[in-house]
């Protein structure tokens, strides 16, 4: 589902050697703005929380830049969103 939303790197690959290129911009733009905009607020107060994704979120931001980490929330969030809706449980977080 992220990929067909273009949340991920499009990836060519030749000769058995991977290149990452820019981010694609496939897939419904109204779900993905609604995604980045959602992983920017997340981004913006993770300070504020002490658990492990907002500890996770705080090292990436220290690591890569904001508009990675917020490309990356908005990833991950895509990836839970899908096995929500696949598995049809509830949202369950790790403590």
């Amino acid at each position: 589902m992220a990929a067909w939303l273009g949340l991920v790197p499009k990836q060519q690959t030749t000769g058995g050697v991977p290149t990452l290129l820019g981010i694609s911009k496939r897939g419904d733009t109204y779900l993905r703005t609604l995604l980045i905009h959602g992983g920017r607020t997340v981004v913006r107060v993770a300070d504020k929380h002490d658990d492990r994704r907002n500890n996770w979120i705080k090292k990436l931001d220290q690591r890569r830049g904001k508009s990675i980490s917020v490309l990356a929330v908005a990833n991950k969030n895509a990836r839970i969103a899908w096995a929500v809706l696949s598995k049809k449980e509830p949202y369950k977080a790790v403590a």
